[in-house]
């Protein structure tokens, strides 16, 4: 009598899109720093993981196929429970378009997005995310170079910053205080 069990491997069009799922999320810049500074705690790339598997699970299982808005819904709350981070910079828009995307193509056994995503990915191993500060505001926004525009001419590299722009601040009339023949300082409005 044979014991042993046999198991049926996933579907080819399965494989090829976890594998996209993981090379998505590792380009996501904001995950990326989250990992990085451990806002998940000391198992943040566990997480990261645990994330590319429920993405999977919940494009294989519910049915109709969840659509961007869903999964961006998804990215935001998993982000906020587990990373314990608000994102605000339309990222997680992104990631959910480029994940229903990934879906809908490797269903029709299509790979080429899965590559360039891997290439990507590979491309960032190693690398810190590019921090960049806004001017409109005084917040920083998190992006990576490659996940704009794809160009390697523009990168910048490690070690350049964006230079933030002087302001040029309007002086005062007078720089001393006025002291009246008391010796009190007068106070003006403005």
């Amino acid at each position: 009598m044979d014991t042993t069990t046999t198991t049926t491997a996933p579907p080819a069009s399965s494989v090829l899109f976890a594998r996209g799922v993981i090379a998505r999320l590792a380009m996501w810049a904001t995950l990326r720093i989250a990992v990085q500074e451990n806002w998940g705690g000391p198992d943040a790339a566990a997480k990261r993981t645990w994330l590319a598997s429920v993405l999977v699970d919940t494009f294989e299982e519910q049915h109709p196929t969840p659509d961007e808005e869903y999964i961006e819904d998804m990215l935001l709350q998993v982000m906020s429970d587990e990373f314990e981070a608000v994102i605000e910079d339309g990222s997680t828009e992104s990631v959910a378009k480029d994940l229903v995307r990934l879906w809908e193509e490797t269903r029709i056994g299509k790979q080429d997005l899965v590559l360039k995503f891997e290439e990507i990915a590979d491309k960032l191993k190693g690398k810190k995310p590019v921090v960049q500060q806004t001017t409109n505001e005084n917040s920083e926004e998190w992006e990576d170079e490659e996940e704009e525009d794809g160009d390697e001419d523009d990168e910048m590299d490690e070690d350049e910053e964006e230079v933030p722009q002087l302001v040029e601040h309007k002086e005062k009339k007078s720089k001393e205080p006025e002291v009246d023949e008391d010796g009190f300082t007068l106070v003006k409005r403005r």
